[in-house]
């Protein structure tokens, strides 16, 4: 009988159903070879000494991939995990139980317009990766720049790894007009690409 790893259908997406989210996972963390150490290239662009005792958003942070990473690179950090998923947040909370008192946990939707009051902030550093472009479209996804930008204290950075399916040109022109001072794409392997923004405004 075939195992539920070759059964594993990653498609259509219900990250609400809790047996369908740890399939998923089980799938995903496959990628870890390749994924981490771009995770881990886009952490180095946020230019804080090891020890800072960083205030962190992790955008769509799923079962804590990245928050994980965040945590090597600054121990001090304390991160707050957005998803829209519950099973995702519960799977999330089993992996980081390590890091307990550092990683609170917020179910928020970033289609709703309401998200950014959920998370709280002000933030040193938001991060994504391998999430904004599910939202769908352009519009939906450049509508959670000034979302972001609005959460950073003025100095803060947006850490973004993602596909940008239709060109990162126009993503770097809408981070601008959301508010960031400096954008700039330091990695690309189309559609893949690492983008750094910062809100430069005091």
């Amino acid at each position: 009988m075939p195992s539920e790893a070759k059964t594993f259908r990653p498609f259509p997406h219900d990250w609400q159903s809790p047996d369908y989210v740890s399939g998923w996972i089980d799938h995903d963390v496959a990628r870890d070879p390749e994924r981490r150490p771009l995770l881990r290239q886009m952490l180095s662009w946020a230019p804080f000494p090891h020890d800072t005792e960083l205030a962190v958003l992790d955008v769509g942070g799923g079962y804590g991939v990245v928050t994980e990473e965040v945590l090597a690179a600054f121990p001090a950090a304390r991160v707050i995990l957005q998803d829209y998923s519950r099973a995702m947040l519960d799977q999330a909370g089993r992996r980081l139980a390590g890091h307990a008192g550092r990683v609170s946990y917020v179910l928020a939707d970033l289609l709703d317009p309401a998200w950014p009051q959920h998370v709280g902030g002000p933030f040193d550093l938001a991060v994504s990766a391998i999430v904004l472009h599910n939202l769908g479209n352009r519009e939906k996804i450049f509508a959670c720049y000034p979302a972001i930008h609005g959460l950073l204290r003025p100095g803060g950075y947006f850490l973004n790894c993602d596909r940008f399916v239709d060109g990162v040109d126009g993503h770097l022109t809408a981070l601008r007009a959301a508010g960031f001072g400096r954008v700039e794409c330091t990695w690309q392997d189309a559609p893949r690409a690492i983008v750094v923004a910062t809100r430069t405004d005091s």
